[in-house]
């Protein structure tokens, strides 16, 4: 640069203010998409990470574009990887990661480890967060943020039905016991409150994934090429979940929605339910009653499924760009900062240093109820994720939305959703 013009250089750092010899190169700027709408809480959490992390580290800017939905998300992130110009990061559903992989979108984490912080720093997620991070031995995406699905009740409602209110139900069989004592009908019938409510609308694979594990199955292979849709656990599961609605008549029937869960609990429509763990501070700070909250309820053993997203570096950008992001990404998810986005959010910490943090031991103290996520760790399974995978969870959220509306059997509906994965599969196997 100095053969370009040293006068120049010299009269711009004089004036500057700056001494000859420690000129300051621009901030590398790096772009991360985040999958939220504009606004609302979760962006201002966002955007004061941002801030403490550029003022801890001036040579890099970090610019946040909140790109929607997940699915709007991926979208907009591979069509402007094909343009040409891919942001540096961006937050999609880990269950993601084969597609992002077969798109040859993303660069492995491992590229970026040259120390021996960086090693302990990798290390040191919980393993089960990082099966859908790896594939072939490599490390394609950083939790964060993520979830799992935990249970509620209302201790009022419980009071009034006779039941124990410190106490939630511990397997199927109580889950069905309470919420039949939990359900009121009017005098013409109708329900006012039903005893269990679970989310059917968008992801319902996941809520599935749930039951298949605490009925000893699992729903597809780690290696995304083969799904068991039709196997026994998965359509006993399956008959579990439509019988609370179709046989037992303690559940709204048809297609619940992921919004309108929380809303029926807190206005006393809904006396339990399952949600994500994600809605752990929702809950908290909205709930007009006193509740309890604990793992989900066992059946042959405790099972769950993680679920959320992955931070993922992106191919196709300057290398000094991309190891400002992998700088970014690592702060961002060590313990201090996930502890942090733990308590303000209610995702899980997806590493034991956070949880050892004097601020998430001191929430801990305070909200017993915050440790539920992380009590259920042992029992938790990787999400659904395989290649093509949105369409695989398509295929399956239809099978058990005609399972919960009664259009199909649980047996026909996974049979048939079988099928059509193995047909979109087929190709990678």
């Amino acid at each position: 640069m100095l053969n370009i013009g040293g006068k120049w250089i010299g009269a711009a750092l004089l004036g500057a203010g700056l001494s000859f010899g420690v000129a300051q190169a621009a901030p590398v700027e790096i772009s991360l998409y985040y999958p939220v709408a504009i606004g609302g809480p979760v962006t201002k959490i966002v955007d004061d990470l941002i801030t403490r992390f550029e003022a801890a580290n001036p040579d890099i800017k970090v610019k946040a574009i909140y790109s929607g939905t997940y699915s709007e998300t991926i979208s907009k992130s591979l069509t402007a990887y094909k343009a040409g110009q891919p942001p540096e990061l961006a937050v999609m559903l880990s269950a993601d990661v084969f597609t992002l992989i077969d798109e040859g979108a993303i660069a492995p984490v491992d590229d970026f480890i040259k120390t021996d912080d960086d090693k302990a720093w990798l290390a040191g997620f919980s393993p089960v967060f990082m099966l859908n991070s790896k594939s072939e031995d490599k490390t394609w995406g950083i939790p964060f943020p993520r979830g799992t699905t935990i249970f509620f009740w209302n201790k009022d409602a419980f009071k009034q039905a006779g039941l124990n209110p410190e106490i939630g139900p511990q397997n199927w069989d109580e889950v069905v016991d309470f919420a039949t004592k939990l359900t009121k009908r009017d005098a013409g019938g109708n329900v006012t409150q039903w005893g269990m409510q679970v989310p059917s609308s968008l992801t319902s694979y996941w809520l599935l994934q749930g039951y298949v594990a605490q009925n000893g199955g699992t729903i597809a292979d780690i290696s995304g090429t083969k799904t068991y849709f039709d196997a026994p656990e998965v359509v006993e599961g399956l008959q579990y979940w439509t019988d609370l609605a179709l046989k037992h008549k303690v559940m709204k029937p048809g297609v619940i929605e992921w919004a309108t869960n929380p809303k029926d609990f807190f206005e006393g429509r809904a006396a339990m339910i399952t949600t994500t763990s994600g809605n752990l501070t929702n809950v908290k700070a909205n709930a007009p009653f006193p509740f309890g909250v604990q793992m989900l309820p066992e059946h042959k053993k405790r099972g769950a499924p993680t679920s959320g997203g992955n931070i993922f570096i992106f191919n196709g950008t300057a290398p000094e760009k991309q190891q400002a992001a992998f700088q970014f990404v690592k702060w961002l998810t060590s313990a201090d900062q996930a502890a942090e986005w733990s308590i303000k959010t209610g995702y899980i910490a997806p590493r034991d240093d956070a949880w050892n943090t004097p601020a998430m031991q001191a929430y801990v103290k305070e909200f017993p109820g915050a440790a539920v996520p992380h009590d259920q760790i042992p029992y938790m399974v990787p999400e659904l994720s395989t290649h093509e995978n949105q369409r695989v969870a398509r295929v399956i959220d239809d099978g058990i939305e005609a399972a919960l509306t009664g259009s199909k059997t649980p047996a026909q509906a996974m049979s048939d959703a079988q099928q059509e994965a193995d047909r979109i599969l087929k190709q990678y196997r």
